[in-house]
């Protein structure tokens, strides 16, 4: 270990965090911080909430007040929706301490990059975007050990300093993720391609699904390993769903014409009965498949 990887990880023991935002991410965030900082204050928008945080033991305490929470803070860690989080930056922002750090979990970068950087001189800001996650949010979806092997991507802003750079990085050493430093137009094309679209793949599949169970509804006990697996993301949370795309519009309608060129060309060989071409084409996609399996996928 460094000097400098050590001192940003006596920062993080001793450093009072708080997590805006108790859903799965954050309070997943939470449980593996508690214990290991020297506080962990929850920020949420209910009383029950609070005091289901505290009685789960995610956070040392939890409240209401935002604003007194994040100008208390040494590191802000903001796990709400995209477009929140786009508020937050803007409200709460300008309230952190010289010297605090704000670090975001959202799922699109540029927008909060860009609205990070406009943050006044004393507020040391950086994306991120842990790759992880389930279909189920909440609180009690939330678990311990969420981050560990996982993808945790950092988009370093004008606001960010070597010494914020460093704290964001000791705790994702602390959790367990892996490191990737990518810039956030970088970011945003390439998860766009391989988490937006197959979300939107999947409800495709399922809409066209729900159009056959209308004249058949027996196409639902058919249904088995393979539609459950292509599906999954299907069932995720529509409103987190729908800031990612909105904040992320253009590269995701990129990927849906790529998508859609791809469709229509397997469409022009199943109706030529191209029985080569269309060998082909599948071997070749088949390939691709196992050559990212081998690595790890």
């Amino acid at each position: 270990m460094s000097a400098g990887t050590s001192l940003a990880a006596q920062r993080l023991a001793a450093a009072r965090v708080v997590i805006v935002g108790l859903g799965l991410m954050g309070a997943s965030l939470g449980y593996d911080l508690r214990g290991h900082c020297a506080r962990v204050v929850g920020v949420v928008r209910r009383p029950d909430t609070a005091a289901e945080a505290v009685a789960a033991g995610c956070v040392d305490e939890a409240t209401l007040d935002g604003a007194a929470a994040v100008a208390a803070a040494d590191l802000v860690v903001l796990a709400t929706p995209v477009r929140t989080i786009l508020r937050q930056i803007a409200e709460w922002g300008p309230l952190l301490p010289p010297e605090a750090v704000l670090l975001d979990l959202g799922s699109t970068k540029t927008a909060i990059c860009r609205a990070m950087a406009e943050l006044p001189p004393h507020v040391q800001a950086i994306g991120g975007h842990p790759m992880c996650g389930k279909e189920t949010a909440g609180l009690a979806a939330a678990e311990p050990g969420l981050y560990r092997g996982c993808l945790f991507i950092l988009c370093p802003t004008s606001r960010t300093t070597p010494a914020a750079q460093a704290l964001a990085e000791a705790l994702i050493a602390h959790i367990g993720a892996r490191l990737l430093v990518l810039e956030p137009e970088r970011h945003d094309r390439l998860v766009a391609a391989i988490s937006h679209l197959p979300y939107l793949a999947a409800c495709g599949v399922v809409a066209q699904a729900e159009q056959v169970a209308a004249v058949d509804p027996r196409v639902w006990e058919v249904a088995a390993g393979g539609f459950r697996d292509t599906t999954r993301v299907a069932a995720s949370d529509v409103t987190m769903l729908l800031d990612i795309l909105l904040t992320n519009r253009e590269a995701v309608l990129a990927g849906l014409a790529r998508y859609r060129a791809e469709l229509d060309r397997l469409t022009t060989l199943l109706t030529a009965e191209d029985e080569p071409g269309l060998r082909a084409y599948l071997e070749a996609v088949a390939a691709t498949r196992r050559a990212w399996g081998r690595r790890g996928g």
